[in-house]
């Protein structure tokens, strides 16, 4: 056993006796299934505290020769399968954190000359008869040629340097220069395994990586259920933890993956892994994804002068989606060409979820949506902040039944959030789900919700923990009338979507006059 050649099961050993182990080896089979292919190069992105590094772990407990590892993995799902025995613990395994390397040196050369002297030291340790070359490329080819048996190699942290040498063009270059020549067409890779917050850099003509295979948070193929937690892992931590699913879904979901494999399509909710985790632990929800890390991070990024970028914020802020185009990204930290470039950034890193078939982007859950509420209340987007400040009134209000006063709350929340193009009713929409943006607090939110005749435009139901809140219906009419708005909904019986909230049921007609610029309100409770 070395530090990076065959580094052991230790770390996926401690995996398996924490308090809460979430059984992830399907993932062994998918990579089973690349070895010694053509498809062997893999690089999966994913957000920081998404169980990157425990994945990492796992692989080099399964493949590593040095350790016989069945007792840990017989019981685990990956045993189940017809890959389970053919691979287990029958690779030189070489793990290695691109991080550890960039901390400790002042320099890419340095770097890199570091990796490989820490790499070779291990590789003489176990094959010194074989090894006479100074660069582990010669070595690592001396190897294979006596011995037949290909390397799995892992690398975890792949695009540190990315992050950390956000400028030094050079230096990235010479880095994926270095990775292309280590890995690119050697005989000796049985399966080159990267993980990292970005996919392959991308540099116009300059393709170092295109042998790679990117699985990532815009296009995960079938590698999406590895992404996080499942909606169905989530329901049976929350079965085993005693916490209630629908306030863990309306924390911490959100994430819409979708696989595409030859069996067909499959849509994943996923879950944050951190954050579940430490609710399950401390039985208690809060937004535990980014406390590594500051709300200063997402407010570099949704500052940038960028052609419409603020209107989209606002609008991912008030529960809408916004359609962009991912393509233009060049997988870095600083090229920013228009404000999709950095929504695709904020994809990656797990500030906006994507949907692949609507081609739009969102703000996923209650978690992250308040770490854009932390970022904004320290820019100069005051009217935003102070609207979603105010929304906790206004929803007063509207418990209170007060329509005067739900009316002049609206009224303010669109004299504040003028950055919006108010002149239709999906702008009137942004504009009253901005303004109850508090409402997340405890209720479920929904949009277009079927009725019987018809979607009823925004409805607020309350979640099991808040039942003594009132659900509600609110319909909205441009340039009508409220009570116009309020007939609509006895008419075509939206009520019967929500009858099960009858006598604790508010039906709410709101109208814009374009003439006045002021809205209008109307309040009906339904009796039981």
């Amino acid at each position: 056993m070395g530090s990076y050649l065959n580094p052991g099961s230790g770390k996926f050993y401690e995996s398996l006796r924490s308090q809460i182990y979430v059984d992830k080896t399907g993932l062994i089979e998918r990579t089973n299934e690349k070895i010694r292919t053509a498809q062997k190069y893999i690089c999966l992105s994913r957000p920081r505290r998404f169980g990157k590094s425990m994945a990492m772990d796992m692989l080099a407990a399964y493949y590593d020769h040095a350790e016989d590892t069945s007792a840990l993995f017989d019981g685990l799902k990956i045993s189940q399968t017809a890959s389970y025995r053919e691979h287990l613990n029958q690779y030189d395994v070489i793990k290695v954190n691109m991080q550890d390397f960039l901390s400790m040196t002042q320099s890419i050369d340095e770097m890199l000359a570091m990796l490989q002297r820490r790499i070779l030291s291990d590789l003489k340790d176990k094959y010194s008869e074989y090894v006479e070359e100074p660069q582990i490329i010669f070595a690592m080819q001396d190897i294979y040629a006596k011995t037949s048996h290909p390397f799995i190699i892992l690398i975890d942290e792949w695009d540190c340097l990315f992050r950390e040498y956000k400028d030094d063009h050079d230096s990235q270059k010479k880095y994926l220069d270095f990775l292309r020549t280590w890995l690119k067409d050697k005989d000796y890779v049985g399966l080159a395994y990267m993980t990292g917050i970005l996919p392959v850099k991308k540099y116009g003509t300059h393709s170092a990586l295109n042998m790679f295979v990117e699985y990532s948070m815009t296009d995960p193929w079938d590698f999406a259920e590895f992404f996080g937690f499942t909606e169905d892992e989530v329901k049976n931590l929350c079965e085993t933890w005693q916490m209630n699913f629908e306030e863990t879904k309306a924390w911490y979901d959100g994430y819409r993956l979708v696989s595409h494999s030859r069996f067909g399509d499959h849509v994943y909710s996923m879950y944050s892994p951190k954050s579940v985790v430490e609710a399950m632990l401390r039985h208690k929800f809060g937004p535990y994804w980014n406390q590594t890390e500051t709300y200063e991070a997402l407010r570099v990024y949704i500052q940038m002068n960028m052609d419409g970028l603020k209107d989209a914020v606002v609008t991912m802020l008030a529960g809408d989606s916004v359609h962009i185009n991912t393509g233009t990204f060049t997988n870095d930290m600083t090229t920013f060409a228009t404000k999709d470039d950095v929504l695709t950034l904020l994809v990656h890193l797990g500030y906006l979820t994507y949907d692949s078939d609507a081609k739009t982007v969102s703000i996923p859950n209650k978690e992250v949506s308040q770490e854009y509420v932390n970022a904004i209340s320290t820019m100069d987007w005051k009217e935003v902040i102070r609207s979603v400040n105010d929304s906790r009134r206004l929803l007063e209000t509207l418990w209170n039944e007060d329509a005067a006063a739900v009316a002049e709350g609206i009224d303010c929340a669109h004299d504040e959030i003028s950055v919006l193009q108010y002149n239709n009713e999906n702008a009137l929409s942004c504009t009253i789900n901005l303004a109850f943006y508090f409402a997340r607090e405890y209720y479920t939110i929904v949009r277009e919700l079927p009725t019987g005749k018809g979607f009823a435009d925004i409805c607020l139901i309350p979640r099991k923990l808040h039942a003594d809140k009132p659900a509600a219906i609110l319909e909205l009419k441009w340039a009508q009338t409220a009570e116009g708005a309020i007939a609509q909904i006895k008419n075509k019986r939206y009520v019967d979507a929500l009858k099960d909230y009858r006598g604790n049921l508010l039906l709410v007609g709101i109208n814009y006059d374009k003439k006045t610029r002021k809205h209008s309100c109307v309040i009906e409770r339904v009796d039981a």
